[in-house]
């Protein structure tokens, strides 16, 4: 295998001293020096956290692209033996053009995993390739049923400064067994995700099209300072649980310039549920989602909960577009689940063809267990919606929160919504809230009277994550 130096820039000029003399003697591969292309090589660029000194491709450790034969071994030891330049500048991982089949496989820290614009991941249909987990913690339970759950396909827990990119090629999920075993009833465990990672810091995933995951697509659980960006998400409108991207109890993440169609959420920020969620107590917060594109006939464009038992709070949500899509920003939460959903703030938000403009349930219901605190109550509270505009929309708004537990300081300001020809009678349900609106059309109910003029918050100071900027990295790949 040849690995090679990502950068003379990092080397003690002692080093490049020596290793020009044994390339001069011939002694030493070229490509082993450093990552210059070749006559039978190019070189390619792209956007990371980190770029890397040492460099290998998938078919140096066994791997084959003919879409038939098993990778998993082979990404398992790749990683695996890239992991031991952590230390040193960290590692890549190149997948050239091919069609790769692959069960699970995990990631390692000061990693990167690129994905050739001409290279698709294909997800194992075989669930011996998935090894299974115990629940999440927040959960107690996995999430389908009251087992364990399978590993995502790509998956990584305990890491530092891991990045999973590509030049948009496609990983593929092949989910349709899955949902048809579910749908069935067939499964006593959690079906797989493709992206999973857990207790990290310093992620990025990026310039991706995931298609037919099994289940959700993208779950950023217990982690920081994470970056999701570029990423194109499709699953069947109908196809069970096929959230796009779920951010769960993280902290300081940006998740932007994304377009998702969906079986479900195409965004749904978590943070546990019930008493599990409650006795790990992470929540969500310092959370940016700007530039989506959603279709989610079923769904919403951004969900908030219904497992939010951590709390959910400093969500910031700008130029969002929801077309054919049940709801445009919803909060879900019942009775049991505690905690809070606090300062949210949503900006610049264009709906057409919706069920409902603006959406709240407080009796989600859906527990774990018996075990839930009917007197654990959420608070919801802060919740500002502004600028505006919906076209061909069923009903304004069905707001309902929770009898003696009503869902307050609700502001929306300078929202026009136009209706679909046999538009509901009543256009603004609303029960167990209070709040207020400025410059609405249609009226809003009574619950949530007029102040005028009043603009809705929407902060102006930066998050951490706005700081992070990306290096111009490079590989350099074999031509065929």
């Amino acid at each position: 295998m040849e690995f090679c130096l990502k950068s003379r820039n990092n080397l003690h000029p002692h080093v490049i001293k020596i290793l020009s003399t044994l390339l001069t003697l011939g002694l030493l591969s070229p490509q082993v020096a450093e990552c210059r292309p070749t006559k039978n090589s190019y070189t390619i660029e792209f956007q990371a956290l980190n770029c890397r000194k040492h460099s290998a491709v998938l078919t140096d450790f066994g791997g084959v692209g003919d879409g038939k034969t098993s990778n998993t071994k082979a990404f398992n030891t790749a990683i695996s033996n890239l992991s031991k330049y952590a230390a040193d500048g960290g590692a890549q991982l190149i997948v050239p053009p091919g069609k790769w089949l692959t069960g699970s496989f995990n990631l390692t820290s000061h990693f990167t995993l690129y994905i050739h614009k001409d290279a698709l991941l294909l997800a194992s249909q075989d669930e011996s390739e998935w090894p299974l987990l115990p629940p999440l913690p927040s959960y107690g339970r996995g999430r389908d049923e009251p087992g364990g759950r399978f590993s995502s396909l790509i998956f990584g827990t305990n890491l530092t400064d891991v990045v999973v990119t590509g030049g948009n090629a496609t990983i593929n999920g092949q989910g349709e067994p899955w949902w048809i075993k579910y749908r069935k009833k067939q499964f006593n465990v959690t079906r797989p995700y493709l992206i999973e990672v857990m207790f990290s810091d310093k992620v990025q995933i990026s310039n991706l099209t995931l298609i037919d995951s099994p289940s959700w697509n993208v779950h950023p659980v217990y982690s920081s300072n994470v970056l999701i960006q570029g990423l194109t998400i499709r699953a069947p409108i109908d196809s069970p649980n096929t959230d796009g991207i779920n951010p769960d109890s993280c902290t300081n993440s940006r998740i932007e310039d994304n377009y998702i169609v969906s079986g479900d959420d195409c965004i749904a920020v978590k943070s546990g549920w019930d008493e599990y969620g409650i006795k790990v107590g992470m929540p969500t917060q310092h959370l940016i989602i700007r530039r989506l594109i959603c279709i989610s006939p079923d769904s919403a464009a951004i969900a908030l909960g219904s497992e939010m038992s951590g709390g959910i709070k400093d969500v910031r949500a700008e130029d969002i577009t929801a077309i054919n899509t049940q709801s445009g920003v919803r909060i879900k939460t019942a009775v049991g689940r505690g905690a809070y959903v606090k300062e949210i703030y949503v900006r610049r938000m264009t709906m057409k063809t919706m069920k409902y403009v603006f959406w709240m349930t407080g009796d989600y219901g859906s527990h774990p267990d018996p075990g839930f605190d009917p007197k654990a109550l959420p608070t919801v509270t802060g919740i500002n919606y502004r600028d505006m505009v919906a076209d061909n929309v069923t009903q304004s708004a069905k707001l309902d929160g929770i009898r003696n537990d009503p869902f307050t300081g609700i502001c929306i300001s300078n929202v026009t919504i136009k209706l679909t020809e046999k538009p509901k009678e009543l256009q603004w349900n609303c029960t167990n809230i209070q709040g207020i609106t400025s410059r609405v059309t249609p009226q809003a109910c009574e619950l949530l009277p007029k102040k005028e003029p009043t603009d809705c918050f929407f902060p102006d100071d930066k998050l951490p994550i706005d700081d992070v900027r990306l290096n111009t990295c490079s590989a350099s790949i074999s031509k065929a």
